[in-house]
């Protein structure tokens, strides 16, 4: 349990294209309560947020729709040809995106949830990870993520690259968390590694 609140906080992190949203899927199913960090990621950039306004004025008016809202696209192509860039979004973004779910945790706990699972592509980036009593990683062949990417998202295979190319690697991923889903084969296969892993956790704490 986390030292600081009567309640189990499971970190879900990996690589992109790897499966994290069908896993966390299972896990919601499995009675886990969920916190999804890219959705937080992007409330805390809309528009009238003081997060994206700190971006604005980081990487220019051009990242903006004529509305006032993010224009994500833009952003995107800036930050994932430059490491530094990358860097300095995250620099401004992380604190906004912390805050927010350590409300979240907060507010778990009060209403009596016993296990949560933080859903955070970025989770050691953001040292989200820090407040997480375990870590679950999900890993995919490069190949394999590929393909699901470019059907997912309809993006080219250089953007794709280009956004591998700013994530940590597989051997990352298993030298820092405490259980690793490889999803290389079936959907049905993946779910069923991922209601293994929940069952474990849950014996684990007896919340």
């Amino acid at each position: 349990m986390s030292a600081a609140h009567d309640i189990a906080v499971i970190g879900l992190t990996g690589q992109s294209g790897a499966g994290k949203t069908t896993v966390c899927k299972v896990f919601d199913e499995c009675g886990f309560a969920i916190i999804n960090a890219d959705k937080i990621a992007r409330e805390v950039m809309e528009k009238g947020n003081p997060c994206l306004e700190e971006a604005a004025e980081c990487f220019g008016e051009d990242i903006l729709n004529d509305d006032g809202t993010l224009n994500r696209q833009k952003l995107a192509d800036i930050v994932f040809k430059d490491k530094e860039k990358l860097e300095q979004l995250n620099a401004i973004s992380y604190p906004y995106i912390t805050s927010e779910i350590l409300k979240m945790i907060n507010k778990y706990t009060e209403e009596g949830e016993k296990y949560v699972l933080l859903d955070a592509p970025t989770l050691f980036e953001s040292r989200a990870d820090d407040f997480c009593d375990l870590i679950i990683s999900v890993t995919a062949s490069e190949k394999n993520r590929t393909e699901r990417i470019a059907k997912r998202d309809g993006i080219s295979p250089e953007q794709i690259k280009s956004r591998f190319s700013s994530q940590h690697t597989e051997k990352f991923f298993i030298n820092h968390s405490d259980f690793i889903i490889k999803n290389n084969k079936s959907a049905e296969l993946l779910r069923e590694k991922a209601k293994e892993v929940a069952a474990k956790i849950k014996e684990y704490y007896k919340c």
